[in-house]
């Protein structure tokens, strides 16, 4: 099912005269408001300890609570995803970043308090000003560098994470180039 079904109601008028408008909307018939249900941007970050770590979190929330991930999250609205990359990993992680540099992006779908969230990851190689800061807080339970080299992405919890890191692996992108 598509997401927009879930939407009964218009969020300008209150109308219950809220239906299908196209594959990608819904429409008001009483007041006229189209709705597009367009990806949430969400932030992931690629941060090394330049001795072939990587910085990883341990999720201490659903979904995948437990598992690994990296650091990242919503993009608020009024930032970019710059800000919105540098604010996540400061708040899981007390590291201030210094530099950005954009990877790649990927559609995703984030289940969060039983709705699928449609999301655009962008993917960003992080540089950070020091580690001597770092510390695990907000939805990090713990974080830690892990040896690039003997990563098993199935111990990432979330599909688009492992999915980031399989590219991120094989296309050896922690490597100054």
């Amino acid at each position: 099912m598509h997401p927009l079904h879930l939407f009964k109601f218009c969020p300008v008028c209150g109308s219950c005269h809220f239906a299908e408008n196209d594959s990608k909307s819904r429409r008001c018939t009483d007041c006229g408001f189209v709705y597009y249900l367009n990806p949430s941007a969400a932030t992931v970050a690629f941060i090394t300890d330049g001795k072939g770590g990587l910085l990883v979190e341990r999720r201490g929330r659903e979904p995948g609570r437990g598992t690994l991930d990296l650091p990242g999250g919503f993009t608020d609205i009024g930032e970019t995803v710059e800000q919105g990359v540098a604010r996540e990993v400061w708040e899981e992680t007390g590291l201030k970043v210094t530099a950005t540099r954009y990877l790649f992006s990927y559609p995703n779908t984030y289940r969060f308090s039983g709705f699928d969230v449609p999301t655009l990851d962008f993917f960003f190689r992080c540089e950070v000003a020091s580690l001597d800061t770092l510390k695990a807080a907000d939805d990090a339970a713990a974080c830690s560098f892990l040896p690039i080299e003997k990563l098993s992405v199935e111990e990432f919890g979330l599909k688009s994470i492992r999915r980031g890191l399989t590219r991120f692996l094989k296309e050896r992108l922690w490597e100054e180039r």
